[in-house]
């Protein structure tokens, strides 16, 4: 268990955990087609994450990276396959990290705040445009800042 979390309920932790996953959900499927780019920028991310993390986010990564595309297709089913009723489930579901952070060791919010706003760019980034340019959709870069997270060092 990730000494951070200590403090937690349950369902809060699975919240953290989920986290990440449900973040690569709403920006891979903003424009209403999650690709495999976007789930193998995931993927990659996760792994990556688990070696140059900062601050205690190394065993956080190291759990969510551990078969990362079966835990993105398993978190996918249980919500709509069309984007128009699967974002605003994803959003609200995101919000309630706003309950959870202000828990946390602030350092720790904040390292794992900045962590997921790079998953949603990243993921933003790995698909789309034409020639490499325009990558981030007009659907994705509405959610890409992830706006209904607080950002826990303000």
């Amino acid at each position: 268990m990730i000494p951070e979390f200590d403090k937690l309920s349950d369902s809060e932790v699975e919240l953290m955990f989920k986290a990440p996953v449900l973040a690569c959900i709403l920006i891979a499927g903003a424009d209403g087609n999650i690709d495999k780019k976007e789930v193998q920028s995931a993927i990659e991310f996760a792994r990556k994450k688990q070696k140059g993390v900062r601050i205690n986010l190394t065993e956080f990564y190291r759990y969510v990276g551990e078969d990362f595309e079966d835990k993105f297709k398993i978190v996918l089913q249980n919500y709509p396959v069309k984007a128009a009723q699967r974002t605003p489930m994803i959003v609200e579901e995101l919000s309630g990290l706003n309950n959870v952070l202000p828990k946390l060791d602030k350092t720790f919010a904040i390292a794992f705040y900045n962590s997921i706003k790079e998953i949603a760019v990243n993921i933003a980034n790995s698909s789309g445009g034409l020639l490499g340019l325009n990558k981030i959709g007009e659907e994705e870069a509405k959610y890409v800042g992830l706006p209904m997270i607080e950002d826990p060092s303000k």
